[in-house]
């Protein structure tokens, strides 16, 4: 009689090795927006604070300028916030408050949390305070926070009652496809977006589609370089419908969109 343990063994020892042997999806880039280098935020939980910074960092890159900004520095800044949680954890919405308040400064000045923060920021034969120096990088009300919860009212600001929103930004809510939409129309125009779950946040670099012609959404992560992609991870639009919690983009791209009059509806995003 043929042992049924060494069956269910050999058909899963199969399904296994297929597994393993499944090529890679192969991803064809539509848009790929001009990038700072990938960082590494190790073992921190500032994952918020990386993604937000390179979105800040891609749009000065579409202004033709060039800003390397300092994760680190959000980080030890955060010392000084009563109410921030032990894990570091927050949100792009609370990056630009921090930034607003304590200022920012350039990645080589601070790139780990052991260095003492910078009390000026020399840039071009200038010097700067920190503070001064966040606002002409991120002036106040340059970005805005956008969710979507069909649970509250549409076009109307609502607060995200998860502990990473310690600092109780308000998002403008909006439909998720019309979330899909803006974001789509932010990236293809090469501004800088940050993303966000409930687990990670990175920033949003492209678009790109696979040989079966699903879309996808072209993400700098902050896990260093050694991933398949190296530094990059693609994103489904699927997986953005259903996994989304906010997402932050420049104010004028959001409205360049809701302005904009389409000869025809908008096609569905795959």
């Amino acid at each position: 009689m043929k042992n049924p343990h060494l069956a269910v063994l050999l058909i899963a020892t199969a399904l296994c090795t297929a597994c393993v042997q499944r090529p890679p999806k192969h991803f064809t880039n539509e848009v790929l927006n001009p990038m700072t280098p990938v960082k590494d935020q190790g073992r921190s939980q500032l994952c918020w604070a990386y993604a937000m910074l390179a979105a800040i960092e891609t749009e000065h890159l579409r202004w033709g300028d060039s800003v390397n900004l300092s994760p680190a520095y959000i980080g030890k800044m955060m010392e000084k916030e009563p109410q921030a949680p032990l894990s570091g954890r927050g949100m792009g919405a609370t990056l630009i408050t921090l930034i607003q308040k304590y200022g920012i400064v350039g990645y080589d000045a601070m790139r780990t949390a052991d260095t003492p923060a910078p009390r000026w920021v020399f840039m071009l034969g200038a010097e700067y305070t920190p503070q001064e120096f966040a606002r002409s990088v991120c002036a106040p009300g340059e970005y805005i926070a956008l969710t979507s919860n069909g649970d509250k009212p549409y076009y109307q600001e609502v607060d995200i009652d998860l502990p990473d929103n310690w600092l109780h930004n308000r998002f403008l809510n909006i439909p998720i496809d019309s979330l899909l939409h803006h974001t789509v129309y932010a990236v293809r125009r090469h501004h800088g977006v940050c993303w966000e779950s409930k687990g990670h946040a990175m920033s949003i670099v492209g678009i790109a589609h696979d040989d079966s012609g699903q879309k996808y959404f072209i993400m700098k992560n902050s896990w260093g370089t050694n991933r398949p992609h190296h530094g990059l991870e693609y994103l489904s639009f699927r997986k953005f419908r259903k996994e989304t919690l906010a997402v932050e983009m420049p104010e004028e791209a959001y409205r360049a969109y809701s302005h904009k009059k389409p000869t025809q509806p908008p096609q569905p995003c795959k």
